[in-house]
C-alpha cells in the first residue's frame, strides 16, 4: 500500500468520513465521538491490532507500512486545522519561539480544584494514558483510531489506571503530599522541580520564604474526595508556622512560593511619566518606544479606479433587467437550488423568476390589510426570512419587493425564542418599522409555535404578520395589473444588517441606484458575459453572495448553482463537483470551502477545473486567507486550476465591494505578497522584512479599486487624515456603488458615510463625501490594495495595535492541538484600568485532563508574548459546544464577551495574568514627612487647620446614686430603698418571661455566692474568678456575687455544645491567661466541661476548681466586702480581636462607675425607663449594658439573648413592640438576622401587631466602622412597621475605652427640650485619598466615593483627638489619623502574663509629640477622622463628628498605601449575585481574596476574573490568589466581624477545602 489511495473505499464510506471530519473540525462532534465513528466506519478496511481475533478473511486486510501510515496520520493531523488561519510559516515561527521561552522556564502554578469540579464524571472520561509502544512518529494505527489499547501491557495498566481514578492518586514524596492537588501528582513534582531550577533573584523585598527548604515539611495528608464537610479547623494552624509566624510546605504555601518566585522576575522595564487620572491618583502612561518605527513616507495620493464604461445594452434598473430576460429568455436557467445529496432540486427559469416575482409584488401590495388601508405601501420596510437551502424562495421574495417598490430586510432565520443575537436584530427590526415578515413554507413550518399554533413574539422583536410567498397560497394578478418599473433612483433599494463589535445590530441602507452601479462595476471587474454559469457557496442573503449570486447574475442573465451550507457539510467536495459538472466559469467561496476541498478532495478522481476562470475568495480581506489560497493552488494545479484564476475580493456592508482581483490572461506577472513585521503593524507601520524573522504577516493583494470609485487610507483614529504610503490606516471609498446610511442613525451615518478625507495641512481632498470601509490596510506598488485587519477586530493596548484574527492565528500554531477545538477560539478585549486588556476563550475538548489544557494554556500565553510583545490577561477554557454561536455556525463574539463579563461563561479552566499585563498601575507611594514639632501652631491651629480634637459634655452634678464610688454599694443602696422594683426581665425563644429579678433578690442571690466561694473556693480578696455562663440571669449574679466576696470576676463565653473541638479550647486560653483561681458555672455547663468530647479537645486535668452555682448554701457571708482603693480592679474584659489576638482590659472601680454614670447621662436612664437590649454579654460595652447599667441607673433591662434569635427571628422586635421600648441596643450581626430572616414577612409581622413607631433609639453596638449598608436596609425594611428613619445609630468603643461613643437619637418631642444630639450625619470621601491617609469630601455618587456615617455621639468626660500614628503629633480637622481618649472610663492597662510594659504605656498612656503634651491618652488603635459640622448640639458648640475608617491591625499595607480589607470586600460582594460573602487578607505581599459562592459550583471560575477586574478598577491593586469556597467558611465572631487572620491560618495550612484557588500571574 503505497499511499492511501489504493485503500479501496466505497464512495458512501468516503463521504460519511469527509462529514465525520469536517464536524470535528468545526467543533460539532468531539475527538472522542469522532475516533469511535471512525474506527466503526474504517473496520471493516483496517488491519486489526494484534490480539484481535479477526472477524474478517484473511485476504481483505493489507498490510500497514509504518510509513504510509506515518505519511497518512501527519497529513491528516494537518488537516484538522482550522484553515482561515493556517500557515506553516507561522506554526514553525510559533514552535521556535515557544522553544526559546522554554530556555527560561516560566514556572506558573496550577490552581487547585476540587475534585467534584473536574469535569470528568463517568468512569469513560478517564482514558488510560497512551501505553502503546508506536508513538505518532512511528506511525502505528494506534495513533489514528485510538480503538483499543494495542499492546498486551495496555490491559493490564487499565486496572491499575482505573483503580487509581477512582481512589484519586495519593503520593508518598513529602513534597509533593503537601502540594498536590485533588487531581494527579504529576504537578507538585513538577513544581518542586521547577522551584528548584528557578533562579531567584535577589530583591529587596520583605522578608520571603524561599528559603524553606522541605526538610522542615510537614506532612499533611487529606482525605481524597470526601464528601461530608466538617467544620473548617483553624485550631491547628500554629503548627504549620516557624517562630516568625511563616507557614512552612503546605500545599497551599508551596503554589504561593511558586507564584511570589514567578513574580519576582524582572519585568518590563519600568515606565516613568504619568498622567493624572481625576485627581492626584497616578496612573502610569505608556511612554512611547524610543526605537518604535515611524513611518517614513511620503503623503499617499488617493488612488481612482478604471472609468466605468457604459455599456450600451446595460439596463436602467435592476427590475428592467428582470423584466427584459423573462420576456426574451423565459426557459434560460437562472437558479438551479441543490438538495443535501448534491442532486438538482430545483430550476428556476428567468420566466418563473418574473412571473412570481410579479404575483408577490401584488400581493404584498393588494393583499395585505384592506383596499382603504393597505399594510404594506410603496417605500415600506419588509423582513425576508428565509433559511440557507433555499436561495429560489428567497430570491423570488427579493425580486418581488424591488417590483412592489417595498424595502427588504434579508435577516437570519431565528431558530429559537433566545438566539445569541436574534434579540438585537429584532431591535433593528422595530427601528425599521417593519411589520411583514415574508418567509417560505417550509420556513414557517419550522418556527418555534405557542400551543395555540401562533409563532410567538421573539425576544426584542416587534409584532410580525408571516406572509408565506409560495406561489399556491398567492392569488393572481389581474391580467391589466403591471408592476411600475422605474429607472434606478436614491430610494432606498435593500437593508443589509451588519453586527457591530459590540453585539449591535445596524441596518446598511443600499438606494437603487447604488444597486445597479455596484451590479455594473462587478460586471465589469469580473468581465461577466450573459448566460455564464457560477457556481456560489456563500450566504445568499447579503454581503457577496448576494452581490453576485442573486442581483449581478440577473443584470448578466447568468446560471448560479447555489450550495447549501448543509450539502457543503456532508460533502465539502461537492462545489469542486459542481465546477466540473457545469463547466462553471466562476465560483463565490470563502477561505474556509477551499480549506475542506482539501481535507476532502483525495477521493476525487476526475476533478477539472480548467473551465474556472475566476475563484473568487470572499473572504481575501482576512490576511490569514492566503495559506488557504496557496494551499488551494498547490494541490488543484495539476488538475487545470490556474495561478491567476484566484482573485481575493475586499468588501464591508458599508462600501460594498471594496477592491477585487481582476482574472489576468498574463500569467507571467504573480500576484502580490507582502511578509509585514508584526511589530511594525502593531505601531500602525508597514516594515517588510524583519530581523525577527519569528513575527511577520504574509499578506496577498486583493487587486485594485472598483471601476468608478476612488479610494484613500485614513488614519484609523481622530480626524480622517491621509496616511502616509508606509502607514497602515482605514481604507475610505467614495463611489455611488456604496451604501448610504445605518438606517435611522443619522449621527453614525455621518462618522461612517460622509467622512471628507484631509491632507497634511487641512485641506478636504475631494468635495465629495468618502465611505469607511472597516476595513485595516494600505495602497502598495502598482496600485494594489493590501487588507490587514478588520476596525472591528482591533485591540489597542498600551497604545499598540494588535488584530484579533492575528492572535488567533497564533494560539492555533501552538501545539499539539488536541486540547481545544479549531474552529472555536474567541479573541475579544474587555477594558479594565483604563486600557484594553485581551482575553482569550477557547473550547476545551471533553478527554483534555487538567494537567493538558493547563500546559497548553501556559504555552500560549508565551507563544503570544514572543510574537506579539503583548501580555493576555485571561485565558479560559470552556466545555465543548457551549459557546454561543452566529446563524451560520461561528462564534458569536460580543455574546461570549458578554457571558464572560457578567460571570456567566461557566469556564472550566481559567488563567489570569494581570502581574505580567497591567503596567499602568499608579506608582507605590513614598511616605512624606508629617509636620514636626517645628511647625508653626499657633493656639488650635496645625499647618493652618483647626486641631482636630473634640469632647462630651461634662459629667455634671452629682445625682443621689452618683456618691457611690462602687457598683456593690449602689446595689445594696438600690435594695433597700426599692427593694421590689424589677431590674432584669429575661426572654425565651417564645418571647415570655424566662426569668426576672428584683433589686432585693439580685441582692439575695449574690449575697448567698459570695458566702459559696469563700467557704467552697477558700477565696481570698482580689482573686479572680471566671465565670462561664450563657447569657441570662444567673450571670449577673455571679457577678455581683464576685464583687461581695471581693473577687475579680471574668465573664467568658461558654462552650458551644455542637462544636466543642473549636470552642473550648478558648474558654481554657482565657482561664489560663486571666489566672483564674476558680471557676463558676451552672450545672449543665458543668457537665459539659467535665464531657467526653471536652477531654478530647483540652486536658480536663488542668481546671481550676469548677462550683457549680445552681445549689447555692442557705446563709449570708459575714461581711459584705468593701474595696480599700477605688482604683483597684472591679473586673477583667477579655475579647478576641479581629486579628485574632486575646487582649483581657482591667477596668477599676473609679473607671466602671465613670463609665455607668456617662452612659446614663447620654441615654437618658432612670428607673422608670425600660431599654431592650439583645448583645452578647462578655466583652465590651454588651458585657456593660446587660450586667451594669441596670443596677447604676435603675431602669429596667429586658434581655433577649441573641442566640434565641436563630430560632425566632422575629423575638427582638416582638418584644421591643410588645413591651412599648423606647431604647434598644443590639449587635450587626442580630440586625442582619432580622434583615435577611424577616425581610418578606413584614406584612404578616404587622398583622401580628408589631409596631416599632415608639423606638427612638436603637443602637448597634459594635467596635468596627458603621455598616452604613446594613442599617440603611435596616431602616427601610422596618419602616412600613413604624420605624422611625433617624432612630437607628450606632456606637463604638475599642479595647482601651469600651465605649468611646453613642448615639441616641431624640425624636418627637423631646427633641424640642434641647437634649437632642444631632443626627448622625454621612459623607462621602474619596476612596483613593484614604490609601494615602488623607481626607477629601466628594459628592454623593461621584466615581471611587465611599460613605462614611459618624460613629456616634461622644459619651459625657470623653475627650477625642486624631493623631499621626507614625509622629504622635496632633492632626488637623478632616485628617485622617488614629484616634486617642482620655477619659475617667478608660482601661487602666492590659492583663497579660508576660507583663508587657512597653505596650501597656504605648497603648494606655501616650502623649502628643508636640502640642498638648501633659495630657495622658489611650491609643485606640483605630483610624479616623473627626469633622466639624453646620450642627450644634444642646450646649449651642458645633457638633463634632467622629468617623471611624478602620483598625489599624485590620489595614494592609500594599504598594505604599493602606487598604481596609471590608473596602475591597465590599466591591468584590457586588461584582456578581452568587458571592455571599467575601474576606481579604495578604501573604507575603499578595492580595488573597476569599469569595463564598452561593449557586453551582461550575460558577466558581467565572468569579475569578470578575473579582480580578473589580479590585483593579476600584483599588488599583492586583489580586494574586482568588479562593472560591463554600457558604459558611469565612469565619465570623460573635459580634459578627470577620475573623481574617483565623481564615489566613485556615488558608496556609490547607484546611478550607476550597472548590477552586486561581493563581493569578
Amino acid at each position: 500500500m503505497a499511499d492511501r489511495d489504493t485503500l479501496a473505499l466505497p464512495l458512501e464510506v468516503r463521504a460519511r468520513l469527509a462529514e465525520l471530519e469536517l464536524e470535528l473540525s468545526e467543533g460539532d462532534i468531539t475527538q472522542k465521538g469522532y475516533e469511535k465513528k471512525r474506527s466503526k466506519l474504517l473496520g471493516a478496511y483496517l488491519p486489526q491490532p494484534p490480539g484481535v481475533e479477526p472477524s474478517l478473511p484473511q485476504e481483505r486486510r493489507t498490510p500497514v507500512t509504518p510509513s504510509s501510515s506515518s505519511r497518512y496520520h501527519r497529513r491528516r493531523s494537518s488537516g484538522s486545522r482550522d484553515e482561515r488561519y493556517r500557515s506553516d510559516v507561522h506554526t514553525e515561527a510559533v514552535q521556535a519561539a515557544l522553544a526559546k521561552h522554554k530556555e527560561r522556564k516560566m514556572a506558573v502554578p496550577m490552581p487547585s480544584k476540587r475534585r467534584s469540579l473536574v469535569v470528568q464524571t463517568s468512569m469513560d472520561a478517564y482514558t488510560p494514558p497512551d501505553t502503546s509502544s508506536g508513538s505518532e512518529e512511528e506511525g502505528s494505527v494506534q495513533g489514528d483510531s485510538q480503538g483499543t489499547p494495542t499492546s498486551s501491557q495496555g490491559s493490564i495498566n487499565m486496572e491499575h489506571w482505573i483503580s487509581r481514578a477512582i481512589h484519586g492518586s495519593t503520593t508518598s514524596s513529602t513534597t509533593s503530599s503537601s502540594s498536590t492537588q485533588s487531581g494527579g501528582s504529576g504537578a507538585a513534582n513538577r513544581l518542586a522541580d521547577v522551584m528548584a531550577q528557578t533562579h531567584i533573584e535577589n530583591h529587596s523585598a520583605p522578608p520571603d520564604v524561599t528559603t524553606y527548604t522541605s526538610e522542615h515539611s510537614i506532612q499533611v495528608e487529606r482525605p481524597q474526595g470526601s464528601t461530608s464537610r466538617a467544620a473548617p479547623k483553624y485550631g491547628n494552624a500554629e503548627l504549620m508556622e516557624t517562630g516568625d509566624g511563616v507557614p512552612v510546605s503546605s500545599r497551599v504555601s508551596a503554589k504561593i512560593q511558586q507564584l511570589v518566585n514567578t513574580l519576582k522576575r524582572p519585568k518590563r522595564p519600568p515606565l516613568r511619566e504619568f498622567f493624572v487620572d481625576d485627581f492626584e491618583e497616578l496612573l502610569e502612561v505608556q511612554q512611547p518606544d524610543p526605537n518604535q518605527p515611524k513611518s517614513e513616507g511620503a503623503q499617499m495620493l488617493p488612488l481612482r479606479g478604471e472609468q466605468l464604461g457604459v455599456v450600451t445594452n446595460w439596463p436602467p434598473s435592476l427590475e428592467a433587467a428582470l423584466q427584459r430576460w423573462g420576456t426574451i429568455s423565459p426557459k434560460a436557467p437562472c437558479l438551479t437550488t441543490m438538495d443535501t445529496n448534491g442532486k438538482p432540486l430545483y430550476i428556476l427559469t428567468y420566466g418563473k423568476l418574473w412571473t412570481r416575482s410579479m404575483k408577490v409584488a401584488y400581493n404584498i401590495l393588494h393583499k395585505l390589510g384592506t383596499k382603504q388601508e393597505p399594510m404594506v405601501r410603496p417605500g415600506d420596510r419588509v423582513a425576508l426570512v428565509f433559511p440557507n437551502n433555499d436561495p429560489a424562495a428567497f430570491m423570488v421574495a427579493f425580486y418581488g419587493c424591488l417590483l412592489a417598490e417595498v424595502v427588504p430586510v434579508p435577516i437570519e432565520v431565528p431558530l429559537t425564542r433566545k438566539d445569541a443575537g436574534s434579540q438585537q436584530i429584532g431591535f433593528l427590526l422595530g427601528s425599521c418599522g417593519v411589520t411583514v415578515a415574508l418567509t417560505s413554507d417550509a420556513c414557517h413550518k419550522g418556527l418555534p409555535k405557542s400551543p395555540t399554533g401562533e409563532i410567538p413574539q421573539f425576544k426584542g422583536w416587534p409584532k410580525l404578520l408571516w406572509f408565506v410567498t409560495e406561489s399556491k397560497h398567492l392569488s393572481k394578478p389581474p391580467r391589466d395589473w403591471f408592476p411600475h418599473i422605474k429607472d434606478a433612483n436614491n430610494d432606498t433599494a435593500y437593508i443589509e444588517y451588519k453586527t457591530c463589535k459590540d453585539g449591535s445590530v445596524l441596518g446598511v441602507t443600499v438606494t437603487r441606484i447604488a444597486l445597479l452601479t455596484h451590479c455594473q462595476a462587478l460586471t465589469q471587474a469580473c468581465g461577466y458575459t450573459e448566460a455564464e454559469t457560477i457556481v456560489n457557496v456563500l450566504d445568499f442573503k447579503k454581503d457577496v453572495g448576494l452581490w453576485h449570486g442573486i442581483l449581478t447574475s440577473v443584470m448578466n442573465m447568468m446560471h448560479v448553482i447555489s450550495i447549501p451550507y448543509s450539502l457543503m457539510k456532508v460533502n465539502p467536495v461537492s462545489w469542486i463537483q459542481k465546477v466540473c459538472q457545469y463547466k462553471a466559469k466562476v465560483a463565490c467561496v470563502k477561505s474556509r470551502d477551499m480549506h475542506w476541498a482539501l481535507v476532502a478532495h483525495r477521493d476525487q478522481r476526475d476533478v477539472n477545473l480548467s473551465s474556472l476562470r475566476m475563484l473568487i475568495v470572499a473572504d481575501g480581506s482576512n490576511p490569514w486567507s492566503i495559506s488557504s489560497c496557496d494551499a488551494f493552488l498547490n494541490v488543484f494545479q495539476s488538475k487545470g486550476l490556474r495561478q491567476e484564476v484566484i482573485c481575493p475580493c475586499a468588501s464591508s456592508p458599508e462600501a460594498l465591494t471594496v477592491a477585487i482581483r481582476r482574472p489576468t490572461d498574463d500569467t507571467n506577472q504573480p500576484p502580490g505578497r507582502g511578509v509585514l513585521s508584526m511589530h511594525g503593524l502593531s505601531y500602525g507601520v508597514i516594515r517588510v522584512d524583519s530581523e525577527e524573522k519569528l513575527s511577520v504577516l504574509t499578506v496577498q493583494d486583493v487587486g485594485t479599486v472598483m471601476p468608478g470609485a476612488l479610494m484613500c487610507v485614513v488614519r484609523p483614529d481622530g480626524i480622517p487624515q491621509l496616511c502616509k504610503t508606509d502607514e497602515i490606516g482605514e481604507l475610505c471609498v467614495c463611489s455611488i456603488a456604496t451604501g448610504t446610511s445605518y438606517y435611522g442613525l443619522s449621527g453614525m451615518t455621518k462618522n461612517t458615510f460622509e467622512v471628507f478625507p484631509m491632507t497634511g495641512s487641512g485641506a478636504p481632498i475631494s468635495e465629495y463625501p468618502f465611505v469607511r470601509t472597516g476595513l485595516l490596510g494600505f495602497i502598495g506598488p502598482g496600485g494594489l490594495v493590501f487588507i490587514v485587519g478588520k476596525m472591528d477586530g482591533l485591540m489597542v493596548v498600551c497604545g499598540r495595535r494588535h488584530n484579533a484574527d492575528d492572535i488567533v492565528a497564533t494560539a492555533l500554531a501552538v501545539e499539539p492541538m488536541k486540547f481545544v477545538y479549531r474552529g472555536r477560539i474567541a479573541v475579544f478585549s474587555i477594558t479594565v484600568l483604563h486600557d484594553e486588556r485581551i482575553v482569550i476563550v477557547a473550547e476545551q475538548r471533553p478527554d483534555s485532563t487538567e494537567e493538558d489544557s493547563f500546559q497548553w494554556m501556559s504555552r500560549v500565553l508565551q507563544a503570544i508574548d514572543s510574537i506579539h510583545q503583548v501580555g493576555v490577561y485571561c485565558l479560559a477554557l470552556v466545555p465543548a459546544n457551549t459557546l454561543p454561536k452566529t446563524p451560520l455556525g461561528g462564534i458569536h463574539l460580543s455574546e461570549t464577551k458578554q457571558l464572560f463579563l457578567e460571570g456567566s461563561l461557566h469556564p472550566c479552566n481559567v488563567l489570569m495574568c494581570p502581574h505580567t499585563c497591567v503596567t499602568n498601575l499608579p506608582k507605590p507611594r513614598q511616605k512624606q514627612p508629617e509636620i514636626g514639632p517645628a511647625s508653626v501652631m499657633v493656639g488650635n491651629l496645625v499647618s493652618g487647620k483647626r486641631i482636630a480634637q473634640a469632647s462630651g459634655r461634662d459629667l455634671g452634678q452629682i445625682e443621689d446614686n452618683d456618691q457611690f464610688l462602687f457598683l456593690s454599694e449602689v446595689l445594696q443602696w438600690r435594695a433597700q430603698t426599692t427593694p421590689d422594683h424589677i431590674l432584669y426581665t429575661l426572654l425565651n425563644s417564645r418571647g415570655t418571661i424566662a426569668n426576672s429579678l428584683t433589686c432585693l433578690q439580685l441582692h439575695k442571690r449574690a449575697e448567698k455566692i459570695a458566702a459559696m466561694l469563700g467557704e467552697r473556693g477558700h477565696l481570698q480578696d482580689g482573686e479572680h474568678v471566671a465565670l462561664v455562663y450563657p447569657p441570662g440571669i444567673d450571670l449577673i449574679a455571679a457577678f455581683y456575687g464576685c464583687l461581695y466576696a471581693g473577687c475579680v470576676p471574668i465573664t467568658v463565653r461558654p462552650p458551644h455544645p455542637q462544636n466543642i473541638a473549636t470552642t473550648l479550647p478558648t474558654v481554657k486560653m482565657i482561664v489560663e491567661v486571666s489566672r483564674s483561681a476558680c471557676i463558676m458555672t451552672s450545672q449543665i455547663i458543668c457537665k459539659l466541661l467535665r464531657s467526653r468530647e471536652a477531654s478530647a479537645a483540652v486536658d480536663i486535668r488542668t481546671w481550676p476548681p469548677v462550683l457549680d452555682t445552681d445549689d447555692l448554701p442557705k446563709k449570708r457571708p459575714l461581711q459584705i466586702y468593701k474595696p480599700l482603693n477605688p482604683d483597684t480592679l472591679a473586673y477583667l474584659d477579655f475579647s478576641v480581636s479581629t486579628t485574632g489576638m486575646l487582649a483581657g482590659v482591667k477596668m477599676s472601680h473609679t473607671a466602671t462607675s465613670a463609665f455607668c454614670r456617662s452612659i446614663k447621662l447620654q441615654c437618658e436612664l432612670y428607673p422608670s425607663r425600660e431599654v431592650a437590649i439583645c448583645l452578647d454579654p462578655y466583652c465590651g460595652l454588651g458585657f456593660v449594658l446587660w450586667c451594669l447599667c441596670s443596677v447604676y441607673s435603675g431602669h429596667q433591662s429586658i434581655l433577649i439573648p441573641p442566640s434565641e434569635l436563630e430560632t425566632n427571628p422575629a423575638l427582638w422586635l416582638l418584644a421591643v413592640s410588645q413591651y412599648k421600648v423606647r431604647d434598644t441596643f443590639c449587635s450587626y450581626s442580630v440586625m442582619e438576622l432580622c434583615t435577611k430572616g424577616l425581610g418578606l414577612q413584614t406584612e404578616s409581622l404587622k398583622s401580628r401587631g408589631l409596631d416599632l413607631s415608639r423606638v427612638r433609639t436603637c443602637v448597634v453596638v459594635a467596635e468596627e466602622r458603621p455598616r452604613i449598608a446594613l442599617t440603611q436596609s435596616f431602616s427601610k425594611l422596618f419602616k412600613d412597621l413604624g420605624l422611625h428613619p433617624r432612630a437607628v445609630s450606632t456606637s463604638f468603643g475599642c479595647r482601651v475605652n469600651l465605649a468611646v461613643c453613642l448615639q441616641p437619637h431624640r425624636l418627637g418631642k423631646l427633641a424640642e427640650q434641647g437634649t437632642s444630639g444631632p443626627d448622625p450625619t454621612t459623607v462621602y470621601v474619596d476612596m483613593r485619598a484614604l490609601r494615602h491617609d488623607r481626607v477629601r469630601l466628594v459628592e454623593r455618587g461621584s466615581p471611587h466615593s465611599l460613605p462614611l456615617m459618624e460613629s456616634g455621639k461622644i459619651l459625657p468626660g470623653v475627650r477625642i483627638i486624631i493623631a499621626n500614628p507614625e509622629t504622635k503629633g496632633p492632626l488637623g480637622d478632616s485628617h485622617l489619623g488614629e484616634i486617642w481618649v482620655h477619659s475617667g472610663h478608660n482601661a487602666s492597662g492590659y492583663f497579660t502574663i508576660y507583663g508587657d510594659e512597653s505596650l501597656q504605656s504605648d497603648h494606655f498612656n501616650s502623649r502628643l509629640s508636640f502640642g498638648d503634651t501633659q495630657t495622658i491618652w489611650a491609643r485606640t488603635g483605630y483610624l479616623g477622622f473627626l469633622r466639624r459640622t453646620e450642627l450644634t448640639d444642646a450646649s449651642g458648640e458645633r457638633h463634632d463628628a467622629l468617623y471611624v475608617v478602620g483598625a489599624l491591625d485590620e489595614a494592609m499595607e500594599l504598594r505604599g498605601m493602606r487598604y481596609h480589607p471590608i473596602d475591597i470586600e465590599t466591591s468584590v460582594i457586588r461584582t456578581h449575585k452568587s458571592i455571599t460573602e467575601c474576606a481579604v487578607f495578604t501573604w507575603t505581599n499578595l492580595l488573597v481574596v476569599v469569595v463564598e459562592l452561593d449557586g453551582s459550583e461550575q460558577e466558581a471560575l467565572d468569579l475569578v476574573p470578575l473579582v480580578t477586574n473589580v479590585v483593579l478598577e476600584e483599588h488599583y491593586l492586583i489580586v494574586g490568589v482568588v479562593v472560591v469556597v463554600d457558604i459558611g467558611v469565612i469565619p465570623i465572631n460573635s459580634r459578627g466581624e470577620k475573623q481574617r487572620m483565623h481564615l489566613r491560618d485556615g488558608f496556609l495550612a490547607d484546611q478550607l477545602d476550597p472548590i477552586y484557588v486561581a493563581y493569578n500571574m
